[in-house]
Formats: C-alpha cells, sequence, structure tokens
C-alpha cells in the first residue's frame, strides 16, 4: 500500500510539471504503475470439523499463529472452535482470515465454526429472536445465510457442519417452540447452501429441548449437537439432557469443562475443553421442494358458484382473486398440492389487503392428523407472502389448503394463492 500511495503522488507531481512545461516529454519519461500482486485463494482442507474423534478446545478469539503452533506441538487438542459470524460475538477477530483457516488446517488442525447470533426470546442476552415461531425461522434462515457467508469468506467449504451458539436460557413451551421453529429454518437454510448445522446450548436448556423434540416432524432435526455440560469427563454422553438413541450417529460433541486456564509450549489460553465424535456420514439433507397454488392454477383450485371473482386489488397474487360473503356454513375454497413425501411443510398465504375485507378469514389446513384452522385478518399485510405456520402434511395429491366462508368476522373472506415449502 505505501508503494502505492509514492507512486501515485510522483505521478501527480510528474502531471502538474509537465502541465506547467508543455513538455511531452517529461509525460513520457512517467514510469508505468508497478505490477499490483494478485490474491491467492486459500481454504481450508476438506469439510470441517469432518470425520473426528478426540479433544478440541474453544476460546473467545483465534489465537495467533505462533500460539497455535505451540499448543499443536505439546497439547492433546486438535481441534478448536472458531467464531466465525453473529453479533453477539465479544471478542476481536485480528486474527481470523482466510490464510489463518488454511495455515490451521494444513497443519493438522479441525475447525469448529461457530456462530454466535440470535438467543433464547426468553433468556436474558441480546439479540433475542422473536417469540413468534414463524419470525423465528425466518431469523433462523437469515442467521444460516449469515454465517454461510462468513464461512465461504474464509475458505471453510460445502460439507463442513456450523454450530449456532444459544447460550442458556429458562426453558418454557412458548420459549421452546420459538428456539426450535428458529433452529429448523438454519437447518433447513444451510442445508440449501451445501453446510451441516449444528447447535451449541446448554444440556439443562436448549439440547434438552432439541431432544424432547427429537421425533416431531413440526420441527427439521438438527444434524449435530454440542452439549454444554461441565461435568469433567471427556466423552460425549448427555446424561439425562438427552437420551443415548438420539443423535447417535456420530453427531455428537461434548464441553465437559469451561473457563480454565491450560498451558502449552510456553503458551498459555485461558479454554474451554470439548470432545468430539463427528462425522460426514449423516444422511444427504432432503431437497427443497415447494409449490405454488393460485386460484386460476388449472385443476388445483376449485370452489362453489358463491366465490365471485375480482381483479380490484393491485396488491393481488395473478391476474385475479376469488371472495365471497361470509356465512354459517361450510363453504371451502380448496387448493390441491401434490406433496412429494409425509413431513413438515410451511404454509403460506397471499391475499389483498382491504379494510372491508374479513379480519378472521379461516384458513384450513389439511394436516396428516386432521384439519386445522387458522384465522387470518385480511384487512392488513395483504400483497405479499404470510406464513400462517409449519403443519405435519401426508404425502399424496389432494386438498391441503382452503379458504372457508364460516367466520364472526364481518367483510369478505378472500382466496387469492398459497405456497407450499417443506421445512
Amino acid at each position: 500500500m505505501k508503494r502505492t500511495t509514492t507512486w501515485l503522488m510522483s505521478l501527480a507531481t510528474t502531471a502538474a510539471l509537465t502541465t506547467a512545461l508543455g513538455s511531452a516529454a517529461a509525460a513520457e519519461s512517467t514510469p508505468a504503475p508497478p505490477p499490483q500482486p494478485q490474491p491467492v485463494a486459500v481454504s481450508a482442507v476438506g469439510p470441517q470439523p469432518g470425520t473426528f474423534v478426540g479433544k478440541g478446545f474453544d476460546t473467545c478469539a483465534a489465537p495467533s499463529q505462533s500460539a497455535m503452533n505451540a499448543w499443536r506441538a505439546s497439547s492433546p487438542y486438535r481441534a478448536v472452535g472458531i467464531y466465525i459470524s453473529g453479533a453477539s460475538r465479544t471478542c476481536a477477530q485480528p486474527n481470523l482470515t482466510a490464510t489463518w483457516v488454511s495455515n490451521q488446517t494444513a497443519n493438522g488442525w479441525r475447525l469448529i465454526p461457530i456462530e454466535l447470533g440470535y438467543q433464547a426470546p426468553c433468556g436474558t442476552r441480546a439479540p433475542k429472536m422473536s417469540a413468534d415461531p414463524a419470525t423465528a425461522r425466518s431469523q433462523g434462515r437469515t442467521a444460516a445465510d449469515s454465517a454461510a457467508n462468513a464461512a465461504q469468506a474464509l475458505g471453510i467449504g460445502a460439507g463442513s457442519t456450523i454450530y449456532n451458539d444459544i447460550e442458556h436460557y429458562p426453558t418454557t413451551t412458548a420459549c421452546r417452540a420459538a428456539v426450535l421453529s428458529f433452529l429448523s429454518g438454519w437447518v433447513d437454510r444451510l442445508h440449501t447452501r451445501g453446510y451441516l448445522a449444528g447447535m451449541y446450548s446448554s444440556g439443562s436448556s436448549g439440547i434438552r429441548d432439541v431432544c424432547l423434540e427429537y421425533n416431531n416432524a413440526s420441527y427439521t432435526r438438527l444434524d449435530q449437537i454440542w452439549i454444554a455440560w461441565w461435568n469433567g469427563v471427556a466423552d460425549t454422553d448427555a446424561g439425562s439432557y438427552c437420551s443415548d438413541a438420539y443423535y447417535a450417529n456420530h453427531q455428537r460433541l461434548h464441553q465437559y469443562a469451561g473457563d480454565v486456564t491450560e498451558t502449552w509450549g510456553g503458551v498459555t489460553m485461558k479454554i474451554d475443553r470439548n470432545y468430539l465424535d463427528v462425522s460426514t456420514s449423516q444422511q444427504p439433507p432432503p431437497q427443497q421442494w415447494s409449490t405454488t397454488v393460485d386460484n386460476t392454477t388449472s385443476g388445483r383450485f376449485t370452489a362453489s358458484t358463491n366465490w365471485s371473482t375480482s381483479a380490484y386489488s393491485g396488491s393481488r397474487f395473478g391476474t385475479d382473486y376469488r371472495f365471497a360473503n361470509p356465512t354459517s356454513a361450510s363453504d371451502v375454497a380448496w387448493y390441491r398440492a401434490n406433496i412429494p413425501e409425509t413431513g413438515a411443510y410451511e404454509i403460506s398465504v397471499w391475499y389483498p389487503a382491504d379494510p372491508g375485507y374479513n379480519g378472521q378469514t379461516p384458513y384450513i389446513v389439511a394436516t396428516a392428523s386432521g384439519n386445522r384452522t387458522v384465522p387470518v385478518d385480511q384487512r392488513v399485510n395483504g400483497g405479499r407472502w404470510v406464513s400462517i405456520g409449519v403443519f405435519t402434511l401426508a404425502a399424496g395429491d389432494a386438498n391441503k389448503v382452503g379458504v372457508s366462508r364460516w367466520t364472526s368476522g364481518s367483510g369478505y373472506v378472500v382466496a387469492d394463492a398459497v405456497r407450499i415449502t417443506r421445512a
């Protein structure tokens, strides 16, 4: 940078003299710009942490190269946790560069990439994720994009696992729903970016919550869990917090001691101790699947003659939409979809909002265990996709979402478009 600045100053001086003297010779004698160095692409060796069994450590800031070299030669650790992204990070990361990443993996270190961002809505740390599950799921996707971008910038490539750090929180049923919805968005989006998805949390809060809902199809299961349980035992057992039957396929890390000071090779660091048993042998993430059904989609929408057609609102989806007066009778406008396999799907709806529309429009979702009704205020939030939740839908081609006229609210009920996305 200093050489470039000196050359620019020299060029400016020469140009000024050329103008003053009217001499073309002075311009011809101006030296050519020095060649600029080209950036060298660097990347980690293989997926991180990849397949590995053994001890690791994590510390707030990525250590210097000399510290890493000293600990590589003397310590029992071969994996290191690094905070790559997130608004909750409290340490500067002057050492954490793509070159640093490449150097460590070339020297035999395994990296544990960590996102420290959104925290539980019932916890004390900030920023907090939304207590609304649908919003929390969207925030999880946003966090995943941020983490994947950071990983790519550091050369930590596809196939690596990124761990979302959600610190201890006083769990409740509502808080658990928000956290698991957030993590579902996190997993879904990381999978589309080519990464595996993990989560670090206290055994008594986050780990217990994800294991309690291990078989709940409403949430997308994590690929790996990182258990914070300072019992001093270097293994991957989670005690009563998580059954050994869950995350049993080399899918666990255990932080078994914290805030300890160790010296190796003459270098002292304050660390947390971890034991890893992880691999890349998990099943590949499911392919993303989504379908959108409009009221004009051929063979996919049915409604009685009581439903009129309108193109009045400019915030409609497509060319028009259907509307009807409310009534105390079953008269549902149905959207049909061919669901590829039984599982969790997010339902989003599109309608043009208007003060004259219904404040309690009933959307009916035909779940695998029966119909569920979700009221939507169609007077607000129109002209965009509005999530009404995640539901377990059965595989097959059938009516999956409907708009009913049976409501105590006043104003037209509207049927425009629905979107179904694998969660």
